[in-house]
């Protein structure tokens, strides 16, 4: 078969539902300042969908110092990769103070999370070691999983007991191939808000030799009596080995690291491919990210704000019946039930008659007849938002039980989402 009527034969999970999206599901677009309302389709909309958790994204001193910085470098500089000519002072000072904040040794700056942590993986492993991992991983560890070519196994999330079996499965295959076992969690994961059960994990050191990787990309800034993580949180910092995190949520910037061990954080300088042979992080990036990073530290009131409107949105939630899962963090799932005419039907209500923009979750992601609203709060939102959106919640919920989204069927979402 041609390789493109092979494409174009199977769209792809996603891709099969395109023909009732005219930029209404899939890549939206929400317009004007970054804040709780924006405008999508031409009107204002209370927004729930942004990863800017303790609100950085406008913050003055932000923007000041991403403009100035900018003014002052540029986009281009440093040129090159950071092992031939894209080394700068300020990337090592920013190591630097990343490091000491999640209390590792050393930290190296990684371009983009997704791509980071695939490459992380492949130069931690050869064909002689085994990875275990927690079934619900994100997808940049699921990539840099399949990426492995020797032995992986996966236990059932957060499923300790099982991690134990994997653990005891693996260390009699690495004694046949003699290489290591590396385990890969997360420290809250983005679809449930749940936290990996870190602690239990780190205690399990006592008896297998394991190292764990932890990606902490909506732990790191929000979890944590300083904002260090969940590692922190769960009081088991040190017993992470690699602590990896992206700037693309609670920092609202562009790039990512990994901490640990200096010796390995310097193999990992000279073996991560996705940095030897890719441009050095933009100076405006490096700058920008230090002074989040600060304000991160030095304002401790910007993460209060976000946890009094996780409690308010998520205690009066529940207090209306609404089944938010296990989350213990800001990610805050509501499930309901309901198949993807009706999850259609009802995000179209959502945004066109209540102007609330929260993102939907339906299967393959989630399990058939599931329908996930996830809502993301932030230190900028205010007690109002959350009043507002808990009502429009409460009178979409009625017309889900009653049939109402059902009834409109497919041939309203088309004539909806097309105009």
């Amino acid at each position: 078969m041609d390789l493109f009527e092979k494409l174009l034969s199977d769209s792809g999970p996603l891709g099969q539902h395109k023909f009732i999206d005219n930029n209404f599901y899939m890549f939206p677009k929400l317009e004007g300042e970054i804040a709780p309302r924006m405008v999508f389709k031409g009107s204002e909309v209370l927004t729930w969908s942004l990863n800017n958790y303790i609100g950085l994204a406008n913050h003055p001193d932000v923007r000041k110092a991403d403009a100035e910085s900018a003014a002052e470098w540029g986009l281009a500089y440093p040129m090159g990769a950071r092992m031939m000519t894209g080394n700068t002072v300020q990337h090592e000072e920013f190591e630097r103070q990343l490091a000491d904040f999640v209390m590792k040794e050393d930290a190296m700056l990684l371009n983009y999370g997704y791509q980071g942590i695939m490459s992380i993986i492949d130069a931690l492993v050869d064909r002689r070691d085994l990875i275990v991992y927690d079934a619900e991983s994100h997808a940049c560890i699921i990539d840099g999983v399949r990426m492995h070519m020797g032995k992986r196994l996966v236990f059932p999330h957060n499923d300790i007991s099982n991690l134990e079996k994997q653990l005891i499965r693996a260390e009699r295959l690495t004694k046949e191939s003699g290489g290591g076992i590396l385990v890969i969690t997360e420290g809250v994961f983005g679809m449930s808000g749940n936290m990996g059960n870190l602690k239990e994990i780190v205690a399990l050191k006592e008896k297998y030799n394991f190292k764990l990787l932890v990606d902490d990309a909506h732990g790191f800034g929000t979890m944590g009596e300083t904002g260090a993580g969940a590692g922190e949180e769960q009081g088991v910092q040190d017993g992470i080995d690699l602590y990896f995190s992206t700037f693309a949520k609670a920092m609202a910037g562009i790039g990512a690291f990994i901490a640990g061990g200096k010796e390995v954080i310097d193999h990992l300088r000279y073996n991560t491919r996705s940095q030897i042979f890719a441009k050095s992080l933009p100076m405006p990036f490096v700058i920008g990210g230090m002074k989040r990073l600060e304000l991160l530290k030095s304002q401790p009131e910007l993460r209060e704000n976000l946890w009094k409107i996780v409690r308010r949105i998520q205690s009066g939630l529940r207090d209306k019946g609404f089944n938010l899962g296990t989350t213990k963090s800001p990610v805050t799932p509501v499930i309901l039930s309901g198949d993807p005419i009706e999850a259609c039907n009802l995000v179209v209500d959502l945004r066109n008659n209540f102007n609330i923009f929260c993102s939907v979750v339906v299967y393959p992601v989630v399990p058939k007849d599931v329908i996930m609203l996830r809502i993301i709060p932030t230190a900028a939102h205010t007690t109002d938002d959350v009043d507002e959106t808990i009502a429009a919640f409460e009178a979409v919920k009625v017309k889900l039980l009653d049939g109402t989204y059902k009834r409109a069927g497919w041939e309203n979402v088309k004539k909806v989402v097309s105009m």
